[in-house]
């Protein structure tokens, strides 16, 4: 109940933000237990204010805050609890710079939903949820293309490095990114996105 209202609470202000237009929110989520049940009810709701989504699928927190101005959209939600225990999973919100929602646009929001004050949209009106797994590379290839990443010292830095991602997205995004700017000597541990905690997730 509260992913819905609270999700209908963002959606509908970020529509009155953009009173005239068909808002677009990027979605994106980790890998806990609860993430694909969450997005869908998340991803559902957005469509019934009559909302468009783009649905990263398994993502990180930073990839979602790329991916929201890359795509030129009004907002978007990443579903993650952080180091929180596997219970837990929560909505972190955007605005269309990608960046986390300011305090008093967190008021406002948090207002909205205590009122319920959100209406859906006609059955001709509802919006679309485009999925797009592409934001993996596109995130690489953006922190490739950044002046001060130089590839070839780090390359030769010879690296050794361990990555504990407690089977959450980290096991996918963090090998890739390092692979990509030149590191080899990468020991894997707990990267099997299951959402499945091997021990307490605090970093």
């Amino acid at each position: 109940l509260d992913v819905v209202k609270f999700t209908s609470a963002f959606g509908y202000w970020l529509m009155q933000k953009n009173a005239g237009t068909k808002p677009v929110i990027v979605v994106g989520r980790d890998a806990r237990i609860s993430g694909e049940m969450v997005s869908n009810l998340v991803c559902a709701t957005l469509q019934g204010l009559g909302i468009d989504v783009i649905n990263l699928g398994l993502s990180t927190t930073p990839t979602v805050e790329v991916a929201v101005p890359m795509e030129k959209a009004n907002g978007g939600i990443i579903l993650t609890a952080s180091h929180n225990p596997k219970q837990w999973n929560a909505l972190k919100l955007l605005n269309e710079k990608g960046e986390f929602i300011s305090g008093a646009d967190g008021e406002e929001v948090l207002r909205i939903a205590e009122a319920e004050d959100f209406n859906f949209a006609d059955v001709d009106a509802l919006g679309i949820v485009r999925e797009d797994q592409s934001y993996l590379q596109k995130h690489i290839d953006a922190i490739l293309a950044l002046p001060l990443v130089d590839k070839d010292s780090i390359k030769a830095a010879n690296f050794s490095i361990v990555v504990d991602a407690v089977n959450s997205s980290g096991g996918i995004f963090v090998p890739a990114l390092l692979e990509a700017i030149g590191v080899t000597n990468i020991t894997k541990m707990y990267c099997e996105p299951t959402g499945h905690f091997p021990h307490n997730p605090e970093p």
